[in-house]
């Protein structure tokens, strides 16, 4: 079923759900499984799985020269997809980007998944090359922005593919959804400038939009005001983070650009070691979750990191 139908049936209720990480490369699916197993207690209509884009190895030659090997450290976004949908028979929600894929390999994916079952999706520009790999990825036929693999997608669910001049028998139904950034996207200069970059998405054929997580409701609830004001009128969906660690407090902000409130940080400062930074990070995640719930956004959506004891507490609380 699509994300935009789980929303539909819901009739106003909140849902909850979450984002998973993929196994890493060598480790096996069990344990992504027993991270899952009791979270299906709060019935997500549907789980995210992310896509992490190749690294790369720098390996010393015999010859001693220096060669450049590309890396995934976790694959197999699709086959989890499945996999996850056929043991919890919960709709699965794979994350696909635009850098290191051309629009043939991506289009092979989209049938791969069509086929599967799997018909929601979640687009992504992916995160910056790490290295000097920009000039071979340009060179390649993909897709440098969001708007534009946002709309082969939707030209595939009116039965237009690459290389067919004809429209085709075939149609698609892929829900595409779209990340936004509640504070603005770290490489964007201002958040008008942002908002202007997701309307294109949401006019290319975005169906639904996934925030980035915030600790302060008061971006989200601006940010959502934002939108509806410039005519984006798809669900919004609030992505949550609890902090499980006292080092977070510096290490979110420098990775993911987002801002802590005064008063949780205050509290963080003061936590004698890492058990007392979660029982203050799950404690905020719930009052956050209380707020947006009663403020009836549709779904609340917790990223994980593939650990699920913070978010049982916060969902035990909140639904």
């Amino acid at each position: 079923m699509k994300i935009t139908d789980h929303i539909k049936n819901a009739n106003g209720k909140t849902l909850f759900s979450i984002e998973v990480l993929p196994p890493q490369k060598g480790k096996t699916i069990d344990d992504l499984q027993r991270v899952i197993e009791p979270l299906m207690e709060f019935k997500p209509p549907f789980i995210d799985v992310t896509y992490h884009k190749e690294e790369v190895m720098y390996k010393k030659r015999p010859d001693g020269l220096i060669e450049e090997v590309p890396l995934r450290k976790r694959p197999g976004t699709v086959g989890i997809c499945a996999a996850l949908k056929g043991k919890f028979n919960v709709d699965t929600v794979p994350h696909l980007v635009c850098g290191g894929f051309t629009k043939e390999e991506t289009e092979d994916a989209l049938f791969t998944l069509y086929y599967l079952g799997i018909h929601n999706l979640l687009l992504l520009k992916g995160d910056p090359d790490k290295g000097p790999r920009k000039l071979e990825s340009v060179a390649k036929s993909e897709h440098q922005f969001t708007k534009d693999l946002v709309a082969q997608v939707a030209l595939m669910n009116k039965g237009k593919f690459l290389h067919e001049e004809t429209e085709n028998e075939l149609k698609t139904d892929f829900c595409i959804g779209v990340a936004a950034y509640p504070e603005k996207h770290f490489e964007a200069p201002n958040l008008a400038t942002d908002l202007k970059r997701l309307k294109e998405k949401v006019d290319a054929g975005a169906d639904y939009i996934v925030t980035q997580f915030f600790f302060d409701n008061k971006y989200f609830f601006d940010f959502q005001q934002k939108c509806r004001d410039m005519g984006i009128t798809i669900p919004i969906i609030p992505g949550l983070k609890p902090i499980y660690r006292k080092s977070q407090m510096k290490i979110l902000p420098s990775i993911f650009h987002v801002n802590l409130p005064e008063i949780l940080t205050d509290e963080l400062e003061k936590a004698k070691d890492d058990k007392q930074a979660r029982e203050i990070g799950v404690k905020w995640c719930i009052e956050q979750s209380k707020e947006l719930k009663a403020a009836g956004v549709p779904v609340l959506h917790y990223y994980t990191m593939s650990r699920s004891s913070e978010t049982i507490e916060i969902a035990k609380a909140v639904f």
